[in-house]
C-alpha cells in the first residue's frame, strides 16, 4: 500500500444549523414549519409519545400471544413403528431417526396400523394408539423422561465447587 492510495475522509465541522440563508440551514433549519417537533425542547418527550393521544406502548398488545414453559413432546406415528421390533424406547426411536433427542418427552399418536409387536416404553401414547399396539401383540409402558448423565454429572461439579 502507497500513501497516494490511503483513502481519509476530510474533517468536516458541525453544520451550523439557523444561521442565515446563506449558510445552507437557515430560517426553520430542517425543522419544517410549526408544529411541536419544530419547536425547542421537543427531544425532551418520552420514547413513544404521540402528541398527547394514546402512547404507542398501550397500543401494542404486551405480550404476543401464550407461550409454554414446558418443553413439546416429540411425535411418533404408529405406522412408523412397523420397522422397529422388540422393545421399543427413546433411545431406539432415536437411532431409529424418528425423533432428534432421547432427552426428550415423546409422545406416539395413531396413524396407519401397527403390525409388528412392539414393547413401547416412552413417556405418552394416545389410547387409540395403545390399543393398535396391543390389538399387533405389543405392549405399553410409561417411564420417564431418560436424564442426560453428561449434564447431571456437571451439574454435581458445579455444586461440590462452590
Amino acid at each position: 500500500m502507497k500513501y497516494n492510495d490511503l483513502t481519509v475522509s476530510a474533517n468536516t465541522r458541525p453544520s451550523r444549523k439557523g444561521r442565515g440563508i446563506s449558510a445552507g440551514q437557515g430560517k426553520t433549519a430542517g425543522r419544517g414549519t410549526k408544529g411541536q417537533k419544530s419547536r425547542t425542547g421537543h427531544r425532551k418527550m418520552p420514547a413513544g409519545f404521540m402528541g398527547g393521544q394514546r402512547a404507542i406502548m398501550q397500543a401494542v398488545p404486551k405480550l404476543k400471544g401464550f407461550k409454554s414453559i414446558h418443553q413439546k413432546a416429540e411425535i411418533v406415528y404408529t405406522d412408523r413403528l412397523n420397522d422397529l421390533k422388540g422393545k421399543v424406547d427413546n433411545f431406539a426411536l432415536f437411532e431409529a431417526g424418528l425423533i432428534a433427542t432421547p432427552y426428550q418427552k415423546v409422545k406416539i399418536i395413531t396413524r396407519g396400523d401397527v403390525t409388528v409387536k412392539v414393547d413401547l416404553e416412552t413417556q405418552f401414547a394416545s389410547k387409540t394408539a395403545i390399543t393398535a399396539i396391543k390389538k399387533a401383540g405389543g405392549s405399553f409402558k410409561q417411564v420417564k423422561v431418560p436424564q442426560n448423565k453428561v449434564s447431571e454429572d456437571s451439574r454435581k461439579g458445579s455444586k461440590s465447587s462452590k
